[in-house]
């Protein structure tokens, strides 16, 4: 059963090969702090595409740049065909309707059960009865692999974990074309990482997801992506698939990817030890370390 929302007159369709999210030129500062520089990001249409960067690198100023939490200070901004910083009324509400969130730390409601926190995104943008939202709610739980029975509990009874699947559940509640992703394995332990990575995946490809995924998670990045977005100097310094980027002469991106932990993912990953030699120790290491799970951090 769908709930995509009703569709919005003033909303473009996709042509063909028209990137789902494309930023051109992209300026963000706060006051004199400048933090992305001339950025141009393209993300396709049905790709799963990680971002990684050092920490104040930008990552989570552009992730709410892309959603319309930010203005930008220069540049261009279109998701979804629509350029969202000139959007307004019906048109921007369209929009938010064909994308879905997962901020990193749930952003569950507090007060309300976890059918409740699910259907929140139905009451706001359909007319559809109570009672269909409350089915819809509860098979948007059950594709986040959560049993029925949970859709009683508050966010406060759930595991970290469990909290993690009814974020997801609430951020695909309207069919959503486009997903994005702030983080999504943080805090979970190895074994719950993998199950969700695999679960990212899996969604993806039944509903046609495209996914913009903030993580500093080598293994989420090895197992699922499809293409990496490297964010450095205030702009995205590369973008291609993990096993290119091990390939990088950029001194971060070798770092990240060709660190200890980096060759380790790669080895999981692969099977065999077999990537490019060990990037060279440099003067001064990213301020924040790459993830691994298990004892390999």
């Amino acid at each position: 059963m769908s709930v995509s929302a009703p569709a919005t007159d003033s909303l473009p369709d996709l042509a063909p090969g028209e990137p789902i999210i494309e930023v051109r030129g992209l300026v963000s500062r706060f006051a004199e702090h400048t933090v992305h520089d001339g950025l141009d990001l393209t993300v396709r249409r049905g790709e799963v595409l990680g971002l990684v960067g050092g920490s104040g690198a930008g990552k989570s100023v552009l992730l709410n740049t892309l959603i319309g939490l930010k203005q930008p200070d220069g540049g261009q901004v279109k998701v979804l065909g629509v350029d969202i910083h000139r959007a307004h009324g019906r048109e921007m509400d369209g929009v938010e309707r064909r994308w879905g969130v997962l901020f990193q730390g749930g952003a569950l409601f507090s007060s309300l059960s976890v059918r409740e926190n699910i259907a929140a995104p139905m009451r706001e943008h359909t007319a559809l009865p109570t009672s269909i939202i409350g089915e819809l709610a509860d098979l948007k739980l059950a594709m986040a692999g959560l049993a029925a029975d949970v859709s009683l509990l508050k966010p406060a009874e759930l595991s970290g974990g469990m909290r993690k699947r009814v974020a997801l559940a609430r951020a695909i509640a309207l069919d959503p074309e486009l997903l994005f992703l702030d983080e999504p394995t943080a805090g979970l332990d190895p074994i719950g990482a993998e199950q969700f990575d695999k679960l990212i995946r899996e969604l993806s490809d039944a509903m046609g997801l495209t996914v913009f995924m903030i993580t500093h998670d080598l293994d989420s990045l090895y197992a699922i992506t499809d293409r990496v977005a490297v964010i450095a100097d205030r702009k995205i310094v590369a973008t291609a698939p993990v096993r290119e980027l091990e390939r990088s002469d950029h001194p971060w991106i070798r770092e990240y990817f060709l660190g200890p932990r980096g060759r380790a993912a790669h080895t999981d990953a692969t099977g065999a030890d077999d990537g490019p030699e060990p990037a060279a120790a440099p003067e001064r290491g990213p301020e924040r370390r790459p993830e691994r799970r298990g004892g390999a951090r």
